[in-house]
């Protein structure tokens, strides 16, 4: 006999397996990025988004937003962006002669953060306690926010002109770096037959994005991954992963026990997504280079060689043994 608990676990997979179909109604060719995206929220972990203009990141989070049941809001940074209008402040009422907090957009379940590096540190900053603690300080008061809190965020590749580095502390709160790549031949034009046919990236009611999941099934969800079984030469084969960054020749920061958790965590959801309730070798492999590329740090030398975070990691993944 099935379970209540067991129904719902069903029940939610469903909902995000749909969530993945649904978002892929206003995204074409992107299907990694959304799979990724999707496994994130059911982690209840952050993402960065990072790719040139026009390749969709914006489109992605809002038809997500979109196919979510969450309360969600958006924000555009901007170089003049003040930490208050991220997280809220006090305003004075006339009326009460009392000042009273007003909350911020970060006062929500999804929060769009579009073109992150585009605002200056301080104003990062401002998302640092809210990432990680899930509440925010202000004037002395410590408030939480709404659960689940979510904070996916797009960003250009930092060479762009008018682009702030987002600090490492801030960098390592979001638990999957996922790069949105120009698209091939058959999806470009597969864009360009849309928006002949109609297709309008600002009404997604019309292009039949309708609310697929809630944050009841990212809850049961979440619940279910991480139950899910690993044996020990699969944590060790995570861990082994891991310490092998931190010994690269060509990295001069490796990845810290947090990404070694983090990788634990998408590796159990990519697991309960596919059907299954133990973690293979494969479902670290699959994410180990999202999980840990902005956890690295490249030598200044290798920089100059060309060399990637990407390639190292890949070089990492080619030595590192994985269990049979």
């Amino acid at each position: 006999m099935t379970s209540s608990v067991g129904v719902e676990a069903l029940a939610a997979r469903e909902a995000l397996q749909r969530l993945r179909a649904e978002v892929g109604k206003a995204v074409i060719g992107q299907d990694a990025v959304v799979g990724g995206v999707v496994i994130a929220l059911l982690c209840g972990g952050h993402v960065l988004l990072e790719g040139v203009p026009g390749v969709a990141k914006t489109l992605l989070v809002r038809a997500l937003a979109a196919a979510l049941d969450v309360d969600t809001k958006r924000v555009q940074f901007t170089p003049d962006l003040m930490p208050g209008d991220v997280t809220g402040s006090l305003v004075y009422d006339a009326r009460t002669a009392a000042f009273n907090f007003r909350p911020g957009p970060i006062f929500t379940n999804l929060l769009l953060g579009d073109e992150i590096n585009r605002t200056p540190p301080k104003t990062q900053a401002a998302l640092l306690e809210a990432m990680e603690e899930r509440t925010v300080s202000t004037d002395g008061e410590t408030r939480r926010l709404p659960e689940p809190f979510i904070v996916v965020a797009t960003q250009n590749p930092i060479e762009y002109e008018g682009t702030y580095p987002l600090p490492e502390a801030q960098l390592d709160r979001f638990l999957l770096k996922l790069t949105v790549p120009l698209p091939q031949r058959d999806e470009e034009l597969g864009v360009l037959k849309a928006h002949h046919q109609g297709f309008d990236p600002r009404d997604l009611k019309a292009a039949g994005v309708t609310p697929v999941a809630s944050a009841a099934d990212l809850a049961a969800g979440r619940e279910a991954a991480r139950r899910v079984a690993v044996a020990e030469p699969v944590l060790e084969y995570v861990v082994d992963l891991c310490r092998a960054t931190r010994v690269s020749p060509a990295l001069e920061l490796g990845a810290s026990p947090r990404g070694t958790t983090a990788l634990l965590a998408v590796a159990k959801a990519r697991a309960w997504l596919s059907g299954r309730d133990y973690v293979l070798p494969d479902d670290v492999k699959a994410f180990a280079i999202p999980t840990l590329r902005h956890r690295v740090r490249l030598r200044p030398e290798a920089e100059l060689d060309g060399v990637s975070t990407d390639s190292v990691l890949r070089t990492v993944l080619g030595a590192v043994p994985a269990p049979r």
